[in-house]
């Protein structure tokens, strides 16, 4: 019978690994929620240079936070549609972009350093270190790519590209989806040492597949203020669909950038993906997965109550941003469902 060799029980800390792993990922969770009050608060663009070293100081004095105003009043943001603002008013979105910013330092360096630290005393199991090497990379990525969004509406437009923002929030999701995912690696392989990796399954990929579609619609939704264009459910005013709605030419464009067709589709794919999603979950159930199908079932039916109440209330801010939050624990629930389908097939 196939044994674990001894240095494998000696060096290797998979068990350890996994929990770093969840702080991390609770990490993210945070990182979404803060990301979602900065979009709703119109704050994104109150820092207009990116430093990723002596950024994380922020203005200490009357002369560099005038200076700091002075940045934000060339762009045109400022200029028409903020035009008047206050210092005081300033610095309240500044607050927002700055914590936005920090902690996107905090989860990189809450991954970085304790990686080393593991590398360093060879406590990383055979296979996972370029799993995390990965991810690493992904992190560093994802602030190249917040930048990106930022860069968009400092010079001609008065907000960041929706889709860029899409972008931003999936490759976010998509981190998350990977740290969980090797978190319940390690999680079996410190349950059992021959443990393989769980695969993923035609099912687990169709459900995340059609969940971050939804979640990119969300992103469409948040980036166009779509969310104002209709506050009444289900019928968007008197009808299902306004008829006069105008259309961009060609029509596929109509689900990037036509803020009322991004909200209606928005509104009903989430029917699908929710359907996609508890079939997973049922699945996964099926094979003893039963916290992570009540999970799902829970998480599934709160987003859309969420979402609801997010049109009926006129976006506001907390409901809005428990709707993105629950997005992200959702998504962790469905890839916890895919992880068991997975793993019974490895």
């Amino acid at each position: 019978m196939l044994k674990p060799s001894p240095g494998f029980r000696v060096s290797a800390r998979p068990l350890a690994l996994a929990r770093w792993l969840y702080v991390v990922a609770a990490l993210i969770v945070l990182m979404v929620a803060v990301g979602g009050i900065t979009r709703l608060t119109e704050s994104g663009l109150s820092i207009t240079q990116w430093k990723p070293i002596s950024g994380i100081i922020p203005p200490l004095n009357e002369a560099q936070w005038q200076a700091e105003f002075a940045n934000y009043q060339r762009i045109p943001e400022y200029q028409q549609i903020n035009n008047g603002m206050t210092l005081s008013g300033f610095k309240t979105i500044f607050f927002w972009e700055y914590v936005h910013r920090l902690l996107g330092r905090v989860i990189g360096l809450a991954f970085a350093l304790p990686l080393l630290w593991f590398a360093v005393r060879r406590q990383i199991p055979r296979g996972y270190a370029p799993r995390l090497l990965a991810l690493l990379a992904l992190g560093g990525l994802q602030g190249a790519i917040g930048w990106w969004m930022v860069a968009s509406g400092l010079s001609v437009r008065t907000d960041v590209s929706h889709v860029r923002l899409a972008v931003h929030l999936s490759a976010a999701l998509l981190i998350l989806g990977g740290v969980v995912w090797t978190a319940l690696d390690l999680r079996d392989l410190a349950r059992d040492p021959l443990s393989p990796p769980a695969g993923l399954t035609p099912l687990a990929a169709a459900a995340l597949l059609l969940l971050g579609l939804q979640i990119v619609l969300g992103a469409f939704t948040a980036g166009l203020n779509a969310g104002y264009a209709f506050s009444s459910w289900p019928l968007m005013g008197d009808t299902l669909f306004p008829a006069e709605t105008p259309m961009i030419d060609p029509a596929w464009r109509n689900v990037v950038d036509n803020p009322v067709v991004v909200q209606f589709v928005h509104r009903w794919f989430a029917f699908l993906a929710a359907v996609a999603v508890v079939w997973l979950a049922t699945a996964a159930r099926r094979l003893g997965a039963v916290a992570a199908w009540g999970a799902v079932i829970l998480l599934v039916g709160l987003q859309i109550v969420l979402g609801i109440a997010t049109l009926l209330t006129g976006v506001e801010i907390t409901i809005a941003v428990a709707h993105q939050v629950n997005a992200a624990v959702l998504l962790i629930a469905v890839v916890a469902a895919a992880h068991t389908i997975g793993r019974r097939r490895a």
